[in-house]
């Protein structure tokens, strides 16, 4: 009787770290991936962006995965869509 206790015990052990795992690890990242996303399909022409490398400018054209961004007077870079690290506003 003991023995069948001490099974039911690990596998009691086992789903509550599978729960807390799940709850403090994968659902915020779910989260954060839905908000990236959600970032990216509301990009616009005129919003001001940051890449990942730290480059500012401004959407001047939306394409299907890419962006064309001025980043100063009369120059102006393509890039994708998942390089946007952060919308600064318009």
């Amino acid at each position: 009787m003991a023995e069948i206790m001490e099974q039911y015990g690990t596998f009691i052990y086992l789903g509550i770290f599978v729960v807390i795992f799940y709850v403090f690890l994968i659902r915020p990242q779910q989260k954060q991936q839905k908000a990236r996303a959600a970032m990216i399909e509301a990009l616009v022409k005129g919003d001001k962006v940051v890449n990942h490398g730290g480059v500012i400018g401004t959407i001047v054209e939306v394409k299907d995965d890419r962006l064309v961004v001025q980043v100063a007077d009369k120059m102006q870079v393509q890039m994708l869509k998942e390089g946007v690290a952060r919308v600064m506003g318009k």
